[in-house]
């Protein structure tokens, strides 16, 4: 994809703004089910649409603010559309956009994407051609749209390496449900994602 792609994609998904971002964690993580994560790479943009979230909300003993700010989580902490990118495990980095007020400490994961564009790239990105693949989860996700900590910090609300954006499609019926892999706080009906989207990560008990 050459750089006049660039610019057209830059065009087509403009940033969504900070004042359409609700300033409620639970909001936000079913406002941004449908919306678009775009990523700038130096051999072409890669998008996908966002089919799975989940929300940690003020007071979650799940959430990485819970115990205060640190070095490591200041980012969660900063107004609403900011990314905390964080390695889990050891393993595999996560995306998450920050959710409320300046101080707050919490923030929306972002679980799983549809690839929309840029596929090849993703393809590279992970090592598996298979399309149901490349983003279902939020390990994959980040590995597709090479995301790491370079990232961690930046404003998702305006054109750069990494951004929010919508293009209008209604992202149809929401399913909720506890969220997957946390032991705290663990039956509270924080996940979104999108009912019926084979891009949904987690077990299919959780897609009901």
């Amino acid at each position: 994809m050459g750089r006049a792609d660039t610019v057209n994609h830059r065009d087509h998904y403009p940033p969504i703004a900070r004042s359409a971002l609700p300033d409620d964690t639970v909001a936000l993580a079913r406002f941004l089910i449908g919306k678009l994560v775009v990523r700038d790479l130096p051999e072409g943009m890669v998008s996908g649409r966002i089919v799975e979230t989940e929300a940690y909300v003020v007071g979650d003993a799940a959430g990485h603010g819970f115990r205060g700010m640190t070095p490591r989580n200041r980012p969660l902490f900063l107004e609403r559309g900011h990314a905390y990118v964080y390695l889990a495990y050891g393993v595999s980095m996560m995306l998450n956009v920050s959710s409320e007020m300046p101080g707050i400490g919490t923030g929306v994961l972002i679980r799983a994407l549809e690839p929309l564009e840029g596929i090849e790239i993703m393809q590279r990105n992970r090592g598996v051609e298979r399309l149901r693949d490349l983003a279902r989860g939020p390990g994959r996700l980040a590995a597709a749209l090479r995301i790491d900590r370079s990232l961690d910090g930046i404003d998702l609300c305006q054109e750069g390496p990494l951004w929010l954006a919508k293009d209008g499609q209604d992202p149809g019926e929401i399913g909720q449900s506890t969220r997957i892999g946390i032991t705290r706080d663990a039956d509270r009906l924080l996940r979104f994602y999108v009912r019926g989207s084979p891009f949904v990560s987690g077990p299919r008990s959780l897609q009901e």
